[in-house]
């Protein structure tokens, strides 16, 4: 709605108009009898509802005989105009020409033949009400017959209508129909039939095919130009199986009704004389100008505004200041990427190629992204007659729950609806939504965005992201720690790194090279992964654990400076590479790392440092090193873990059936493993050695044995993990009768037999982890 938008606008409009491609016509338009206004497609839902099929008999004029018709709107009859068979149905052909005495309305209307109608449906005969049918309507301009509105703006029934029907609202006029046909023995039958019904996305009210006076663009010579853009790839879709979508519409497309009957929006550049002619321009001076029209000849202007999608169909252009050829204009335009979602394609994406053909002569974008729609946790999608709709600040502010309530049940003009939307509300979030962040949030899309299929968004997801936040936040506070007044090497030309140093700065290569590949790939979703894995555990888990004994042998080593070198090069290009997607956190821990790693030139925001560059650096030795002793690490964890072994507890390890690279690696790493094992002794165990009663884990060929004398009371350990598996157990069979009892099973809710099926595949695997660990146990 700013003025320059809205120049623009409203320039559109008029110089369509002197190419005779805007036009004003009667046709017909969804449209909400509670808002009276035309509606776009985009606004109407369309849901299956339990409805019937009321099946109507039509007197052959001139004959004893009728025709029976079904139709689901019976007050619709009342502005048949005609009633159609297939020119190849045997039955009727020799009815075609002849008339029926439309029942009720004093009037005889033909039975034409149109291939339309399915032979296989019904009985084989359509009535026909152009007025109120969209494929009706298009049966009507071929056969010529007349447009009946038995409607009025509010939906109560028309004069054209009998009598005895006007002023009734089409409901109740539906009864009173249905109730006519039965006195006068003309109902065959009702049945129960589903059918969709649309409705107002706004009111809820059932919205109506209304044959109505409105403005329309004549698009067809607009759309060639915007179907070659794509078919010769100046424009291409990510996925490519959306341009089968966009081609589908648009080889098809009908023009486009741009009024709508609205108190807000860009009002109709359009004046009218006290005759009714219509005079288009820029302004009323530049009308009365144009056409002579004298300061004392009254003109009105045309109370509509214009569809929110002709402005926006503008929006790569006239955001830039266009009509005027302005520096921005040619910078900008056209852009790179469009990013969107799929329901869009025909409302908006077609119509911003087709008007930046029309008016700048440029395509207005060469890719467009589709994303999918987001759904709730249960793959519902997200509306407001659901309910099940997420504000994103209030995931990233947190609401209470009174607050939430009443901001969804807000304006709303259907009590019930609204009573329903509270009741689901108090439901799914008892305790209101707690405050996530933006990064989270901004991390869960991305992590969900698999190109065009849609997102089913879950709060657990985001809480996890809400983690990997703060995770990266607790590393650059220990990076911080060790670095802060300390020498980290910023200026020394050679650093002597060390193993762990060579293979951290050899998987931030490999991250940013895959990340930037999923990027070039619109696989956000890869890139997410990619950024959390390598963040979440090769810095934070490992690299972090491998600095701790090199930092806390000698401060002022040579090898202490080069990891706090690696430890401050490693999170800076963290935070470039992952700003895009989590920008405040990044933003944030960047200033206080670019004083401690960069040098005084560096940019004062993170936004204008360089994107971290993939340098396919290769370090083998390094690589194969540090999977070793994550390897022996690792193993050393799990016999902790099965035997229930303190983590605090030091211990005594042995290294069997080793190499001679083996040796070498404990001989180079042994502080290592000493330090994030917790060890205080590593032997090897020679051949002809007597092996101790021992936990054993092999790494590659390498058998890594922990002794457990003194370690664990074997007995005990034993009665311990047995008492585990027998209430697991008596769980496990709770449940799987439970599962295979048939009456629960098919009378239950989805969900809750979705929850019993998972609670028994998390018994069924805690308890086999048990009797592993107890067979273990049982062999020492």
């Amino acid at each position: 709605m700013d003025e320059g938008l809205s120049n623009a606008v409203t320039e559109v409009f008029v110089r369509l108009f002197e190419e005779d491609l805007i036009y004003k016509g009667s046709r017909l338009v969804n449209w909400d009898p509670k808002l009276q206004t035309a509606i776009s497609d985009i606004e109407v839902l369309s849901e299956e509802e339990n409805g019937f099929l009321w099946h109507l008999r039509y007197p052959i004029a001139g004959t004893n005989d009728f025709l029976v018709v079904a139709t689901t709107r019976p007050e619709t009859m009342l502005g048949d105009s005609a009633v159609a068979v297939n020119p190849n149905d045997e039955r009727y052909k020799q009815l075609i020409g002849k008339t029926v005495a439309l029942p009720l309305c004093d009037r005889e209307i033909p039975i034409i033949a149109d291939d339309y109608v399915d032979m296989e449906f019904g009985t084989g005969c359509v009535k026909i009400t152009p007025a109120h049918d969209f494929n009706d309507y298009e049966v009507g301009k071929r056969h010529q017959l007349e447009e009946i509105n038995i409607l009025e703006k509010d939906g109560t029934i028309s004069s054209l209508a009998p009598k005895n029907f006007v002023g009734l609202d089409r409901f109740d006029a539906r009864k009173k129909v249905v109730e006519a046909f039965e006195s006068l023995d003309l109902l065959e039958k009702i049945e129960d039939h589903k059918l969709k019904v649309p409705r107002a996305e706004r009111t809820g009210v059932v919205v109506e095919p209304f044959l109505t006076e409105q403005w329309y663009v004549a698009v067809e010579k607009l759309a060639k130009p915007a179907i070659d853009a794509v078919k010769n790839g100046d424009i291409e879709f990510v996925p490519k199986q959306y341009e089968n979508m966009y081609f589908s519409w648009m080889n098809d497309i009908q023009d486009w009704c741009i009024s709508r009957q609205l108190w807000w929006g860009h009002r109709i550049p359009a004046w009218y004389d006290e005759n009714g002619k219509i005079f288009v321009g820029r302004n009323e001076q530049e009308v009365r100008k144009k056409n002579n029209i004298a300061s004392d000849v009254q003109l009105r202007q045309d109370e509509d505004v214009l569809d929110t999608w002709f402005s926006s169909a503008l929006w790569t252009f006239s955001t830039q200041g266009w009509p005027e050829q302005t520096e921005n204009l040619k910078v900008f335009h056209p852009t790179n990427v469009l990013v969107t979602g799929f329901d869009i394609i025909f409302f908006w994406v077609a119509r911003m190629i087709m008007m930046s053909l029309k008016f700048t002569g440029e395509i207005p974008f060469h890719k467009v992204y589709m994303h999918g729609l987001v759904r709730d946790s249960e793959n519902q999608k997200m509306s407001k007659s659901k309910g099940n709709v997420l504000d994103p600040i209030d995931i990233i502010d947190g609401i209470s729950l009174d607050a939430l309530v009443e901001k969804r049940t807000a304006n709303m003009m259907q009590p019930r609806l609204a009573e329903k939307i509270e009741k689901q509300t108090r439901k799914q979030f008892p305790e209101g939504i707690e405050a996530y962040g933006t990064d989270a949030l901004r991390f869960t899309f991305y992590s969900l965005a698999s190109t065009g299929r849609d997102i089913q968004f879950n709060l657990e997801r985001t809480a996890g992201y809400r983690n990997f936040c703060n995770k990266l936040w607790n590393a650059a506070r220990y990076v911080f720690m060790n670095t802060e007044g300390k020498n980290n090497g910023v200026n020394e030309t050679q650093l002597t790194l060390g193993i762990a140093d060579q293979w951290i700065l050899n998987e931030l290569d490999q991250c940013i090279g895959k990340f930037e590949s999923a990027i070039n790939a619109f696989r956000f979703d890869h890139a997410a992964q990619t950024l959390y894995d390598f963040v979440w555990n090769e810095y934070c888990d490992w690299y972090l654990e491998l600095s701790k004994p090199t930092l806390n042998a000698d401060e002022n080593s040579e090898a202490a400076i080069a990891t706090r070198n690696t430890l401050l090069t490693v999170l800076e290009s963290i935070l470039r590479l992952a700003h895009p997607m989590i920008p405040f956190i990044t933003e944030e821990i960047w200033q206080k790392a670019k004083t401690l790693i960069l040098d005084e030139q560096a940019s004062n925001s993170i936004m204008l440092a360089p994107f971290p560059e993939f340098k396919n650096l290769e370090s083998k030795n390094a690589q194969e090193s540090i999977e070793w002793i994550k390897g022996i690490i690792v193993a050393v964890r799990n016999i902790r873990g099965e035997m229930n072994i303190s983590p605090a507890k030091t211990l005594a390890i042995y290294l069997h059936n080793g190499s001679a690279e083996d040796k070498q690696r404990l001989e180079a790493h042994e502080n290592y493993l000493k330090g994030l094992a917790k060890l205080e002794n590593i032997s090897w165990l020679n051949k002809g050695d007597d092996i101790p009663q021992s936990a054993v884990q092999l790494v590659g060929n390498m058998e890594v044995l922990v002794p457990m004398k003194g370690l664990i009371d074997k007995d005990e350990e034993i009665d311990r993990l047995s008492k585990k598996i027998a209430k697991l157990d008596i769980e496990i069979k709770k449940i799987s009768g439970k599962l295979g009892n048939e009456k629960f099973v098919s009378n239950a809710p989805e969900d809750v037999v979705a929850k019993e099926k998972e609670k028994l595949e998390s018994f069924q695997t805690s308890c086999d982890k048990l009797k592993e660990q107890l067979e273990a146990i049982k062999n020492l």
